[in-house]
């Protein structure tokens, strides 16, 4: 049930651990591990997230490649209900499936673009982004679950933002175009959700002091919130940040948002935004996930509002012939500095890892 091998001179970690279901707490710290990825992952993480990272053969592969398994289960059963002639039941399958429909740069009059600056390389490398159009977010509490559902997915996929940070802004509030961006901790400023306008480096002295007299005042070790996040950012010179046109910084991954693009009840069109410092194939799969989520709270929320019949606030007739109006993604292409393409989301093979779930107007 416990392992404790701190400080010795261990440069890895067998897989085999993650084959030891009653291990609950493994101290793995003060070894010098050639994994750069998992070194950092045990002096901030929980044993169950190490053991994963593990079983999936290491490179943050976790609970991403878990998810992928259980598309590939579905897509095999899916296979073999059509080989037994269950054809029927698969075009049911097929019409209660989410739409998602993608409007591609080139159909698009104004395109939204991200320019990367050459310094985030050293710092978190990787950003995937792209804009939701339709969501509801005004009957009951759809609002509540959708910050609930960003939380679940921080914790389960992004492995507790180890591997990855998701952002989500409102986008009539988003000044484009937007600079993926460093800057030293003592001018970065935001406003974070829900404080006033703040330089980073006080920003984290001061959720350091909140964590310590949470700390105190629960007389525990673990602390919630933001406050879990804030050894993410230790021995960085410069800070990541998403920077509008007009200078403002709307995301400081991974600890916070700006109370400047912060989602309400109103908002209808979402720009997203996933970072990473591990691979950009994570932010991809993230996003994926996202989508995905973001579709099914949707549809739960119409479904609620046609079970009511309250909240005369939606601007859409809700009826059953407009209860599968597709999601439309816009494409956002992130370019270097001398307007490079580095990513396009979502390209042809996006969206492959939910594709059994979401039906995508290609």
């Amino acid at each position: 049930q416990s392992l404790d091998v701190a400080n010795n001179q261990l440069r890895e970690l067998p897989a085999a651990l993650a084959d030891c279901p009653r291990l609950k707490e493994a101290n793995f710290r003060g070894n010098q591990l050639r994994d750069k990825r998992l070194e950092k992952m045990v002096n901030g993480c929980q044993t169950k997230a190490i053991l994963e990272y593990l079983r999936a053969g290491g490179r943050g592969k976790g609970k991403v490649e878990s998810a992928r398994e259980e598309v590939r289960k579905k897509k095999r059963e899916k296979q073999q209900k059509k080989d037994s002639g269950d054809g029927e039941q698969d075009e049911v399958e097929e019409a209660s499936k989410l739409l998602v429909k993608i409007l591609h740069v080139s159909e698009n009059p104004a395109p939204l673009v991200v320019k990367v600056s050459p310094g985030v390389k050293d710092v978190r490398a990787f950003i995937v982004c792209c804009v939701l159009k339709g969501v509801n977010l005004k009957p009951g509490n759809a609002l509540k679950r959708f910050l609930t559902m960003q939380t679940k997915l921080h914790e389960d996929i992004c492995e507790k933002r180890t591997v990855a940070t998701i952002a989500t802004h409102d986008l009539q509030l988003v000044k484009a175009p937007l600079t993926y961006d460093v800057q030293p901790p003592d001018e970065l400023k935001i406003m974070p959700l829900g404080r006033k306008e703040i330089k980073a480096k006080d920003l984290l002295r001061q959720l350091q002091q909140e964590a310590e007299e949470q700390r105190k005042q629960k007389k525990r070790q673990n602390v919630s919130g933001l406050h879990k996040y804030l050894q993410l950012l230790d021995g960085k010179d410069n800070y990541p940040c998403l920077v509008d046109t007009e200078g403002a910084v709307i995301s400081f991954p991974p600890i916070t948002n700006s109370e400047k693009t912060k989602i309400r009840k109103e908002t209808r069109d979402l720009f997203l935004e996933v970072t990473s410092d591990t691979s950009l194939q994570i932010c991809k799969d993230v996003m994926d996930t996202l989508i995905l989520k973001i579709a099914e709270l949707n549809r739960s929320a119409l479904e609620n509002r046609e079970g009511s019949g309250s909240d005369m606030e939606l601007d859409a007739p809700c009826g059953p012939g407009n209860m599968n109006l597709p999601l439309v993604v816009e494409q956002v292409r992130v370019v270097d500095t001398d307007g490079n393409l580095k990513v396009l989301y979502p390209s042809k093979t996006d969206l492959a890892t939910v594709s059994s779930l979401l039906t995508v107007i290609r």
